[in-house]
């Protein structure tokens, strides 16, 4: 391996542009080599500056361009399976952001690849798991200072939706974060879902059912609900508060900037995820480079990408008929650790 890890950005939109520009001037021991998207001016617009840098409209010609070590797709999710299968046949370690693949049915054609490779390539981009609240947290609960686990209480808001959000994507885009968390957090897979509506806010779009409230039930019998209200119109808003037998931790509500200005007071609130997750997201991709950089893949791996594909997909189901949604998983493979691990 070179001083620097080559690493090919496939996508170029606005998180892979926020990738090349962290892999470029925040992480240390990386490089970006190559950049693929579709629409070339873009790409070439995320590398301007940057020396080395080849770009292409092809996802597979940035894969085989000179220098490449490694790959972070941050593309539309549909390519991911197509992309992920290709890293795996030229063996290079990979960066997925989420969601792995949308469908279940890809999610798993995908672990069973890796499965046949007998190691791991991948890992996933649930970037909460590098945040310092959320670490303390999983720390808090690990460690068994407040007891037995029996609840996660979760808000997920966002300022507004993009055009193309539908009501499915409040759950298989935006609570799909909140699923690996809470399997990381509580070590518990997932087993049940139920999608209650709540009146739709005046602020949402015509059609899309915004709220939702989440209910997730879990294999050891703790209960994980989730707010999710992606048109609230004030701002970035993530939180969890953990409930055991001994005590509750709460995370979320850190007080950002405060402003002082025209004779008032004012504190300012994150308006997206890049803001309010960049530390997490800085030492996301700083892990997986060192790891690489170690010949090794950590962090959330293949397996958490296909259980929050599943339990997603039981998700929308429960939202479109009403009921309580089983989750279902296929057998684990011996190459992945259990939820949590």
């Amino acid at each position: 391996m070179a001083d620097l890890l080559g690493v090919a950005v496939l996508g170029a939109g606005h998180m892979g542009a926020d990738h090349v520009r962290r892999l470029d001037g925040v992480v240390s021991g990386a490089r970006v080599a190559a950049v693929a998207d579709p629409d070339t001016a873009r790409a070439a617009e995320a590398a301007r500056g940057i020396d080395g840098v080849s770009v292409h409209a092809e996802a597979e010609a940035a894969l085989d361009a000179p220098g490449v070590e490694a790959v972070l797709i941050a593309s539309p999710g549909p390519a991911h399976e197509e992309a992920l299968l290709a890293a795996f046949a030229r063996g290079l370690p990979v960066l997925c952001e989420k969601p792995m693949v949308p469908d279940s049915a890809g999610a798993l054609r995908v672990v069973e690849a890796e499965a046949r490779l007998g190691r791991r390539l991948a890992q996933i981009g649930f970037m909460r798991r590098y945040d310092a609240g959320y670490l303390r947290l999983k720390s808090l609960l690990d460690g068994g200072e407040l007891g037995r686990a029996l609840m996660l209480h979760c808000v997920h808001r966002n300022v507004s939706s993009p055009p193309h959000f539908t009501s499915a994507m409040l759950i298989n885009s935006s609570v799909s974060h909140e699923i690996d968390a809470a399997r990381w957090l509580l070590g518990q897979e997932l087993t049940a879902v139920t999608v209650l509506r709540p009146a739709s806010s005046s602020g949402a779009p015509e059609g899309l059912v915004d709220p939702q409230f989440v209910l997730f039930e879990t294999e050891r019998g703790a209960l994980v609900d989730v707010e999710v209200f992606v048109n609230c119109g004030f701002g970035y808003q993530v939180r969890c508060e953990a409930v055991g037998e001994a005590g509750s931790a709460r995370i979320g509500e850190e007080h950002g900037v405060l402003v002082t200005a025209r004779g008032g007071a004012r504190e300012e609130v994150p308006q997206d995820y890049l803001v309010r997750f960049a530390d997490a997201y800085d030492r996301e991709v700083q892990a997986w480079v060192d790891a690489i950089r170690r010949g090794r893949v950590t962090g959330p791996s293949a397996w958490d990408g296909y259980a929050a594909s599943v339990a997603a997909e039981a998700g929308v189901r429960s939202l479109e008929d009403g009921g309580r949604a089983p989750i279902t998983l296929a057998p684990r493979p011996d190459l992945y650790a259990p939820a949590g691990g």
